[in-house]
């Protein structure tokens, strides 16, 4: 019981003892939201009956697929312009383009919107700007902390076996940093989830979670955003725990406790 309050380093939890602290927790907190709910903060049994409402309509499920295809469009778009930039950040002549559009992740897009909008003028072309404009300096940077992290040892194996540097490029920073791509997309998958309620309410006529979430908050329904959110929330972590099992089972090499133990017991079977 002591070592629940003392760091560890080492050693792992049994997963069966961080059930039990997960249970714990969230039962002591859905105990005191529901005696402390309000007007403002509903209170969990309220948010439950919305959520029940709301999966019970077809309607949900239209806006749901509407707002999952949107994210997923955006973000493959936004992946490929990413990696092209980032791989371009080792010629010199696109190295300061490729550092400003990292710095890029500064500039709030809400003064931009007005100049989408008269620029584009179609609905679904501002919202897909609006989201590439949002994920694409997030994901330049990771990529870049993960290019810029390459041993010099690399680079000069490909040197040593001859290889142009376009072949080096391919062999040791896109071939070779595969893994980092997914790790990359995991990481800020999160920010297409963030950005969607202001994106879609540029056209709500499309429909979406978005839409909902604007329209149960115009007209007060605060149970439904919440619910609304629950349903937000369990789908980022349903889609982190993918891209977790995927990077595991497509790059193993990357789970180097697994790939060390599958090692040594190679060696103790010769």
């Amino acid at each position: 019981m002591k070592k629940l309050f003392f760091p560890v380093f080492l050693e792992k939890t049994p997963w069966k003892t961080m059930l039990i602290i997960t249970l714990i927790e969230l039962s002591a907190f859905l105990l005191y939201a529901q005696y402390n709910g309000n007007e403002i903060l509903p209170k969990p049994l309220g948010i439950l009956h919305s959520l029940t409402e709301i999966l019970s309509t077809s309607s949900f499920y239209d806006n749901f697929v509407a707002t999952f295809s949107f994210i997923v469009s955006g973000m493959g778009i936004a992946i490929l312009i990413a990696l092209m930039i980032s791989y371009l950040s080792l010629v010199p002549i696109f190295k300061n383009i490729t550092q400003f559009i990292s710095k890029l992740r500064f500039l709030t897009y809400t003064g931009l919107i007005f100049v989408f909008t008269i620029t584009l003028k179609d609905g679904h072309a501002i919202k897909t700007t609006l989201l590439l404009f949002g994920i694409i300096p997030y994901f330049v940077t990771s990529f870049l902390a993960y290019v810029n992290d390459i041993s010099p040892k690399e680079y000069k194996l490909c040197y040593t076996l001859k290889f142009n540097r376009w072949r080096t490029l391919y062999e040791v920073v896109i071939r070779g940093r595969l893994h980092c791509v997914l790790e990359v997309i995991k990481q800020n998958f999160a920010i297409a989830w963030v950005m969607i309620t202001s994106v879609e309410g540029l056209s709500m006529a499309e429909g979406g979670l978005g839409t909902m979430l604007l329209k149960s908050n115009k007209y007060l329904h605060i149970e439904d955003v919440f619910a609304v959110l629950v349903i937000i929330f369990s789908v980022g972590i349903l889609i982190d725990y993918i891209f977790g099992i995927l990077k595991v089972y497509l790059f193993p090499y990357t789970n180097t406790k697994r790939y060390s133990n599958l090692l040594i017991n190679k060696m103790f079977k010769k």
